[in-house]
């Protein structure tokens, strides 16, 4: 038997049961991460990519969330772990970059005291100079300039790129073996946005850290991730290889979210085609493949299976997997020649 990956999430399921009904935000979703690697999670807005973040942390603890699964993070169960010792792991061996720094940030606490308190809660035996040393010389490595007197000031001082910056510094103040970033880049302009990419890929490099990437960019995950997860209304849709879900994607809502990203390297002669309709409600997921009703290839399975049987996520070549009832030699005939002409 292999032995167990660093971070090995099993059939993850959260629910929230609401006055209007169940509302399956993650529906059985299983991956597994190493160390110094990166996995993109990515699709679009309501398919449950910050709730599979918040459960790995925890944060569905307490509220009116159903979670079930295995979360096994370097040989510990998180599910089932005190509260006690989530609180220890959390900011010390897991860290999260949240999308919004500004609110993420309290405003009424300098930068600095944010970060001394986010090492001295883990490290009680560490003085306050030493922990305000510790903020500068992180706050000096995310590429702040001036740190010791920026140290001293407040979020709402800091531009937006800076903020993130310093939420990236509080991260990584007590060496997190797993980094969580959630849509970390989406409010930052473009030019910020590559200096982020890049200063977490040097850390990552320095550190080790495994890092979960949330987005809904493609762009982000081709330029951080060894692997891409695709989710669709609470499941995994398609799961590989970077560069085979880039260049040899399995699943029609992939195709979809491929042809609908804008290209720089090359000119575009056609529209772009976004995906038609909208992600459905997760309290009335659609009967069978849930992407069925947006799906311009229903045509192509015989009978009502794409409205009527839930396709398992089944391989679709080494180490890449997909959930869809089109044959595999169809899927790559269709590919062939009707999307790849439109990339």
């Amino acid at each position: 038997m292999s032995e167990r990956p660093f971070l090995d999430v099993r059939d993850l399921k959260v629910h929230f049961r609401t006055d209007d009904g169940l509302v399956k935000a993650v529906d059985g979703l299983t991956f597994r991460l190493e160390r110094g690697q990166t996995i993109g999670i990515v699709g679009e807005s309501g398919s449950g990519k910050s709730v599979t973040s918040q459960g790995i942390l925890g944060l569905h603890r307490h509220t009116r969330a159903e979670a079930s699964g295995e979360i096994w993070l370097d040989g510990e169960d998180l599910m089932t772990v005190s509260d006690e010792r989530l609180r220890q792991l959390r900011g010390n061996k897991i860290a999260m970059i949240f999308q919004d720094p500004l609110s993420a940030l309290h405003p009424y606490y300098t930068i600095g005291s944010q970060i001394v308190e986010a090492i001295r809660v883990h490290h009680r035996d560490t003085s306050k100079s030493a922990a305000k040393a510790r903020a500068v010389d992180l706050l000096g490595h995310v590429g702040i300039p001036h740190p010791a007197r920026r140290v001293d000031q407040y979020p709402h001082e800091f531009s937006g790129g800076m903020r993130q910056r310093a939420m990236i510094a509080m991260a990584l103040a007590n060496d997190p073996s797993l980094l969580i970033a959630d849509e970390p880049t989406t409010a930052l302009d473009v030019t910020v946005q590559a200096q982020i990419l890049d200063l977490m890929r040097k850390l990552q490099e320095e550190f080790g850290s495994a890092i979960i990437m949330i987005t809904h960019d493609l762009g982000v995950v081709a330029e951080m991730a060894n692997e891409i997860l695709v989710m669709y209304a609470g499941k995994a849709v398609e799961h590989g290889p970077v560069h085979d879900v880039f260049y040899e994607p399995e699943h029609p809502y992939t195709w979809g979210l491929l042809t609908s990203m804008p290209r720089l390297d090359r000119a575009r002669l056609a529209r772009l085609n976004p995906v038609p309709g909208n992600p459905p409600s997760l309290i009335n997921v659609p009967p069978g493949c849930a992407f069925h009703p947006r799906c311009g290839y229903t045509g192509e399975v015989e009978g009502a299976r794409c409205r009527s049987v839930v396709p398992d996520l089944a391989p679709a070549g080494p180490e890449h997997l997909a959930r869809c009832h089109i044959d595999d030699a169809r899927r790559a005939q269709l590919y062939a020649t009707d999307v790849k002409p439109r990339l």
